[in-house]
């Protein structure tokens, strides 16, 4: 575990140095979701790197939902091996493979779907994970949803087809970290007893704490545990939004502003260097 803490870490210094560089971007879910990504692709996930294959046959595929974290999915995509991690430094600039929600004509590898438009990712990983079945692929499909975006009604149709066509090789998980870009999720439109509501539609539902690794790497494995027993897997996971920066923390705010000069350099104070900066 102490590997992972300081493979998170430094995702986390990845995610406030790209924001900063150009000045745009949404640093606060991605530095709550670094764990997250950390336990997926260093830990849990079965994923082949190199070379990496669009159609991911025989493989676990993974599809970001809420694609404007895309700082939290580019930084593991690169330190897991998928393309050199000083492709960072491009982020949001002109002519670069790593847009500002992921797509996929610029061909960045491990991007498999274009995401930020909120509401799709379910469908797109139920769709897959269909495919996987039909193909009689063992692999697994996971999928990331923010909690903000459970206001997409497309969220609920997914939610609903899945357990209806038993789809019991999908396990997505849900950043109930409170927060979106207008305010907390009560605030706006509250959304309730998350869990509840999934397992009323048939899914057999986890919960955990997103920002402790040793929890995360537990249900994300557990979950893996109860695939192909006739029902998809929902992961309720808490977190906090600009997990590790203390002035980012809980604050919907951070949602998508970018830190300062002198707010960059209180960050990486606290975050140490690991595996080494871009």
């Amino acid at each position: 575990m102490p590997q992972l803490q300081d493979i998170a870490t430094q995702i986390r210094r990845d995610i406030v140095r790209m924001v900063h560089g150009v000045q745009s971007g949404h640093p606060g879910g991605s530095l709550g979701c670094a764990d997250f990504f950390t336990a997926l692709y260093f830990k849990v996930l079965k994923h082949n790197p190199q070379p990496f294959d669009m159609d991911g046959r025989d493989q676990d595929l993974f599809f970001l939902s809420n694609g404007h974290i895309s700082p939290v999915f580019y930084s593991a995509l690169a330190r897991s091996g998928y393309f050199p991690v000083t492709e960072l430094a491009t982020f949001r600039k002109l002519n670069s493979r790593l847009q500002g929600h992921p797509t996929t004509h610029e061909h960045l590898p491990g991007v498999r779907i274009a995401s930020g438009s909120l509401g799709q990712g379910m469908s797109v990983a139920i769709g897959a994970a269909l495919s996987k079945k039909l193909n009689n692929d063992k692999g697994i499909v996971f999928s990331l949803h923010g909690d903000g975006e459970l206001e997409e009604g497309q969220i609920w149709e997914s939610v609903l087809f899945a357990p209806h066509h038993k789809v019991d090789n999908l396990i997505i998980t849900v950043d109930l970290n409170g927060q979106q870009i207008d305010g907390t999720t009560d605030d706006v439109a509250g959304l309730g007893d998350v869990g509840a509501k999934f397992e009323a539609f048939g899914w057999t539902v986890l919960h955990m704490n997103g920002n402790d690794m040793d929890e995360t790497v537990a249900t994300l494995e557990k979950a893996k545990s109860l695939t192909g027993q006739g029902k998809p897997i929902a992961i309720i996971m808490k977190t906090v939004m600009g997990q590790g920066v203390d002035f980012m923390e809980g604050h919907h705010e951070w949602h998508g502003i970018a830190p300062s000069d002198e707010q960059l350099a209180k960050a990486l104070a606290q975050l140490p260097e690991t595996l080494g900066d871009y």
